[in-house]
């Protein structure tokens, strides 16, 4: 049995060791990054995955980002230990920290990934919407949190400022 909780500062070196395990070197050189340099994870929405000796088997992160004037949700990186992988975790995490996302009042979520796995989850292409370069377009994903929450809604994506 997993118990998923909000991240914590004493989770985030773990989290960073489970990160580089799962995803190529060089992970940091992606545009999305730097849009994360010098920005905290969105407190109670990033989360952890830990089982009952507290061994972290996953773990998700949020980012505020601007989408032109708009507020939205930068979900990234999500990422399942190995030993845990093809047990739904990762599928937890990202429906529990929407529902968290959603309950804390954010009308948007938008990431970078593979529209098929994001599709179960009810994200769509977002047109309109530009990524820091080398970005493949179609492969920026966004989902409503409240209706018509990316109705309008376009232009680059830029660092957080508050």
């Amino acid at each position: 049995m997993l118990e998923l909780r909000a991240e914590e500062p004493d989770d985030r070196w773990e989290v960073e060791a489970l990160y580089d395990l799962c995803f190529a070197p060089g992970r940091e050189a992606l545009s999305s990054y730097r849009l994360r340099d010098d920005v905290p994870p969105v407190p109670g929405l990033s989360q952890v995955a830990r089982d009952a000796d507290g061994i972290l088997g996953g773990a998700i992160r949020f980012w505020p980002v601007h989408v032109g004037a708009q507020d939205a949700l930068l979900l990234g990186p999500v990422a399942v230990h190995p030993t845990r992988q093809g047990e739904g975790l990762g599928g937890s995490l990202i429906r529990d920290s929407l529902a968290e996302a959603q309950d804390s009042g954010w009308a948007r979520v938008m990431l970078v990934g593979d529209a098929p796995y994001y599709r179960r989850f009810g994200f769509e292409r977002l047109d309109g919407v530009v990524m820091p370069p080398p970005t493949n377009p179609d492969r920026v994903l966004g989902l409503d949190l409240k209706p018509g929450g990316w109705q309008g809604v376009s232009g680059k994506v830029t660092r957080w400022t508050g």
